[in-house]
């Protein structure tokens, strides 16, 4: 005898469906129930699907919290080795974490990447297994603690980003500081020119719009957002309008 599938699973697998960008015929979203909670398990193929997957199976009636252990698919096949030098490099080079003590945590074994005295801005921890990055330590601010967020998903290779920094002291966060990190992201951003980009925030669903010269920078700039902890949505109305 066939065992009825549990409402709440069949709620969220029929919200998945209903959502393209989501497409989980090619990329299949394990749903089930675990002490309350909906699971939800899979390789989706953007940032942007998997948070629309988030919110979505938290929005169906009855679910009381979502277990998160969904993936990005890399554009990029990269071993934890090849992400690590990337991402290393990366927050290395970025001026605005300068003043960040790093270290490098692998097999038990901590490798300092940038000794600073005092640790006058914090001190990040990282560590990659399986593609998954996860940051641990200190910032002074949330934006920092977004901007470094973003420059591991930059980074090839990476299915996911478990962004554990702590910010010191502590900040309110709300819709201003979000909109403030992702300018700081569009100026180092090599492909975003920032300055044709309005941005606008409300309860974490971010709003773009103005008029960009080609599809990648469109394109870009809404992955920048998405890539912010704590951004929900993201609303792309940015233009693309070539040259005459």
């Amino acid at each position: 005898m066939a065992v009825a599938e549990d409402p709440i699973v069949k709620q969220v697998r029929a919200a998945l469906e209903g959502e393209p960008r989501v497409d989980i015929h090619h990329h299949p979203v394990r749903v089930s129930v675990a002490a309350g909670a909906v699971v939800l398990e899979g390789e989706l193929e953007s940032i942007a699907a998997r948070k629309r997957a988030l919110r979505l199976a938290a929005a169906v009636d009855g679910v009381t919290g979502v277990v998160d252990r969904l993936h990005v698919k890399p554009a990029q096949q990269r071993g934890d080795g090849e992400i690590r030098d990337a991402l290393s490099s990366l927050l290395l080079g970025e001026s605005e974490l300068r003043d960040c003590a790093m270290r490098l945590l692998a097999k038990g074994r901590a490798e300092t990447l940038r000794d600073v005295p005092a640790q006058r801005a914090g001190a990040i921890d990282l560590a990659i297994e399986e593609g998954v990055v996860t940051l641990e330590g200190t910032v002074i601010s949330l934006s920092h603690k977004r901007l470094v967020g973003v420059l591991a998903w930059w980074t090839p290779g990476v299915r996911d980003v478990i962004n554990s920094l702590e910010v010191a002291p502590p900040e309110e966060d709300n819709d201003g500081e979000l909109i403030d990190a992702l300018g700081l992201v569009y100026e180092i951003d090599p492909v975003v020119r920032h300055d044709q980009i309005t941005v606008s925030c409300h309860d974490g669903v971010v709003t773009l719009s103005g008029a960009v010269g080609t599809e990648e920078e469109r394109r870009r700039a809404e992955l920048d957002a998405w890539a912010l902890f704590a951004v929900d949505d993201v609303i792309n109305a940015i233009e693309v309008r070539t040259a005459p």
